[in-house]
């Protein structure tokens, strides 16, 4: 059984930060872990993901603000966000790719940026 529980969303000022974490409970060998977020009316893009080996790889328009990171201990995933801004708002998704190659997807949290 897999299981990803985000948390950490919410609602923030412009200019403000978030961290969002994502806690994998998962008997699989985990290779990339990922962020992606989708807007009203908009396809799903990607965020931010890393490695198992922690390489990193961000979207341009987070680049600089955002900053993901990953504790293999824990099977767990964070996206520390800064310098926020309205058109980051979107629902926030965790995605986790085991070494066989299947996806797996959180549930999702809400990040709302207000002007």
């Amino acid at each position: 059984q897999v299981q990803l529980v985000e948390s950490g969303g919410g609602l923030v000022q412009a200019g403000g930060s978030l961290r969002l974490s994502c806690a994998a409970s998962i008997t699989f060998s985990i290779n990339a872990m990922g962020w992606y977020r989708q807007a009203p009316g908009k396809q799903r893009e990607l965020v931010a993901s890393i490695s198992r080996g922690g390489r990193t790889r961000y979207a341009d328009s987070v680049k600089g603000r955002f900053t993901i990171s990953r504790d293999n201990a824990k099977n767990t995933v964070y996206l520390q966000m800064s310098s926020l801004k309205p058109e980051d708002t979107a629902v926030y998704y965790c995605k986790t790719t085991i070494l066989g190659g299947a996806d797996f997807w959180g549930q999702g949290t809400q990040v709302t940026v207000s002007s």
